[in-house]
């Protein structure tokens, strides 16, 4: 419930009881009011026109005016006013230059004398202004008349060193992008410096720059010609690479974080991949990348990485809710560096309302009341120790103690893991462990106590760039299981299930994306009733098929799901930024778990649509989802809500 307040909160603590108060998002167009006529000060009513423009144009004139910014502040001379007004001239013209209107022309009109550049009578300004102290506000207007967007006649990047244009092989046309006909946009032509700076850096140039820029106006054809100069310098290897800063934590550790040697070639994508694995070592609290500014004696670039230190301990507490399955209250408390090799050690709990099981006899179903039996809670540690002695492996040690009582079962269990995971680069893992649990589980086929001690082997592939709010890239995940009897398990069986999620951003600016999961899983060598319930598969809610209950999709005795031995579920969803804070996401989800120990693909899916909305946050997208589920089955509920933070995989 945390993250649903976080969202209300925005919308109600603000003072003031009209609708500019509410505007906090920005989506109403709403300004903020000039302050009231004053004998001592001239407050101004701002009109702003761009007569036959885009609306981009004016938006432009906005944002580039010091009067549109300044407008709750009333200057305290009209001559203040009318300087104001002159430091606009040059800037609103500016803005529609970079936008491609090199005809354009600005016009300001301060108690209606105008000013304008090369046309300034600013003492007739300043007295027309005079006569509205302090009895009205001072009308103030800006005309743009933006005229029409010039275009790129000619885009020309040469070598500087040999005066030649590039050839394709050397420069493709799909980094410069700028084409004749293109808008002649001064942040186009500066993007298009960006990209081509960025080629050769990523083609082991690390000294790369643009060294002039010639940009020629025809106004006769409404037309520009550019002629870059770009100096590629030389290519070079990366040198040494020197750690500094954060002494606290054990630097041979860091270093096992960075999979780029010396003397591998030089780019920026490898100088990217360093910050961002060793920003994954949770000890670090920034991580500043400096390249030399000069090659070594043998042709390489030094490379300096300079660290700072987390505060070592933290506490957190996050909610969550939804309609169909409840709420749940998470609380943490963690020490990043518990030995000074960037160990991490992590307690946490939960609780939640865990419901009434539908196999429970019916009188206990039928109570109204809250009872101790209806909450369910997990507790537990994980321990972290990365970078054994220097190498790319790290240990990982977690324990948990659970009683749940859900939708499908109840069970009671306790028990650990130890692993060993290996690092082969900063996308993608292997680890081997021994897992030891023991429990009861009760539900409609009856209880079970088992004992379990299995191998767990998984490979993880994570190329994805941002955590909890991916726009490119894939994830990955497979885990194999074996719980052998010879080990000591009492039921003998193996779990295998596997997870990709892909992230296809349409645009250049990640506003477009399309993200697609699928989850696969199968239980070999025991049947279905001698599994014990928790370890059998379920679809439903919030982060299987949302619009259904949690656990619901599943074989059946009468109406109490009883899990299955396989799964198969996905989603598929379009997410939509509206404005730089404001997403929506149209989705579908599918899935169901099968008493098969293989999915039966035949049978029909249990499929749900919905729409999320987000707002994006510098931590991630607090997410509000709604869903309802298309083939409905006995008992579901026609909508379900979700509020969480972070999309939904």
């Amino acid at each position: 419930m945390a993250a649903c307040v976080c969202v209300l909160a925005g919308l109600s603590v603000l003072p003031g009881g009209d609708a500019q108060a509410l505007d906090i998002l920005g989506l109403f167009g709403l300004g903020a009011k000039p302050p009231a006529p004053s004998p001592t000060t001239y407050p101004y009513d701002l009109t702003i026109e761009a007569p036959g423009a885009p609306r981009d144009v004016r938006q432009a004139v906005e944002d580039a005016s010091n009067l549109a910014r300044l407008k709750t502040e009333a200057p305290g001379a009209a001559d203040q006013l009318v300087r104001i007004a002159e430091a606009d001239l040059p800037r609103i013209t500016d803005a529609l230059w970079g936008m491609g209107y090199y005809s354009a022309s600005v016009v300001i009109e301060v108690a209606g004398a105008p000013l304008a550049l090369g046309a300034l009578r600013p003492e007739a300004a300043a007295r027309a202004a005079e006569a509205y102290r302090g009895r009205a506000l001072v009308p103030v207007r800006i005309v743009a008349q933006a005229g029409p967007q010039y275009r790129f006649r000619r885009v020309v990047v040469l070598d500087d060193a040999s005066g030649l244009p590039f050839s394709p092989e050397e420069l493709p046309q799909r980094v410069v992008k700028l084409q004749p006909g293109d808008p002649a946009r001064s942040a186009d032509e500066i993007a298009a410096e960006a990209r081509i700076v960025d080629h050769f850096r990523e083609k082991s140039h690390p000294f790369a720059k643009v060294v002039s820029r010639t940009p020629v106006v025809i106004h006769p054809e409404q037309a520009m010609d550019v002629t870059l100069r770009v100096r590629p310098g030389p290519t070079a290897d990366f040198g040494a690479i020197t750690l500094s800063g954060a002494e606290g934590v054990d630097h041979a550790v860091v270093r096992s974080f960075i999979y780029t040697e010396p003397g591998d070639p030089y780019s920026v994508t490898a100088i990217n991949g360093i910050r961002k694995s060793v920003g994954r070592i949770e000890a670090l609290g920034s991580v500043r990348i400096r390249e030399a500014e000069r090659l070594d004696a043998n042709g390489n670039l030094p490379i300096f990485v300079e660290l700072t230190e987390r505060k070592q301990h933290a506490l957190g507490v996050s909610a969550l809710y939804s309609t169909a399955d409840g709420p749940e209250v998470r609380s943490y408390w963690t020490h990043r560096n518990l030995f000074g090799g960037g160990e991490v050690l992590r307690i946490e709990g939960s609780t939640f309302y865990a419901g009434r099981a539908l196999g429970e006899p019916a009188r206990n179903r039928d109570e109204k009341r809250l009872v101790s039996s209806d909450i369910g809670g997990r507790f537990g540690f994980t321990f972290l120790k990365p970078g054994l002695w220097g190498t790319r492996n790290d240990l990982l040690v977690s324990a948990l103690a659970a009683r749940e009582k859900g939708y499908a079962y109840t069970d009671r269990r306790a028990g650990g893991e130890v692993d060993l995971r290996h690092r082969f680069s900063d996308t993608s893992s292997a680890q081997i462990g021994v897992r030891a649990e023991r429990g009861r589980t009760s539900d409609a086929l009856g209880n079970i106590d088992y004992t379990l001690v299995g191998v767990p082997v998984s490979f993880t592939y994570d190329s994805t760039d941002k955590p909890l709010d991916p726009s490119r890239g894939v994830r990955f995940t497979a885990s194999v299981t074996p719980y052998p009897t010879f080990l000591g398990s009492t039921v003998g069986m193996t779990i295998a299930k596997a997870n990709a999620s892909a992230y296809y951003a349409l645009d250049e600016d990640a506003r477009y994306i399309l993200a697609a999961r699928l989850g696969l899983g199968s239980i070999l060598g025991a049947e279905l009733q001698d599994i014990p319930s928790n370890y059998r598969f379920y679809a439903g809610g919030g982060g299987s098929v949302r619009g259904y209950r949690y656990q619901s999709l599943s074989p059946q005795i009468g109406r109490f799901p009883i899990g299955g031995q396989s799964l198969v579920e996905g989603s598929v969803e379009a997410r939509i930024k509206v404005t730089d804070t404001i997403g929506v996401v149209p989705f579908v989800d599918a899935g169901q778990a099968y008493a098969e120990r293989y999915p039966r693909l035949n049978q029909p899916l249990r499929v749900a649509a919905g729409l999320g909305l987000r707002y994006y946050t510098s931590i991630g997208p607090i997410r509000l989802d709604v869903a309802t589920p298309l083939n409905k089955q006995k008992g579901d509920k026609p909508v379900s809500l979700y509020i969480s933070i972070g999309q939904s995989f």
